[in-house]
């Protein structure tokens, strides 16, 4: 039964250049990650509101 986990490094790193008001190819150059990837971890993040990794 998963309990509350941390952020990955590169979901943090997401996070963090998301509100230094970094745009989403910014952020995918920076961390060497899909745009796709990107997007996935911010939109996560605002709909659920959370710092922690869901299960």
């Amino acid at each position: 039964m998963g309990g509350i986990e941390q952020l990955s490094n590169f979901q943090s790193g997401v996070r963090g250049c998301h509100l230094s008001n970094k745009s989403v190819c910014q952020i995918s150059a920076l961390l060497e990650l899909p745009q796709l990837t990107v997007c996935a971890v911010i939109v996560k993040w605002k709909h659920i509101g959370a710092t922690t990794a869901q299960p």
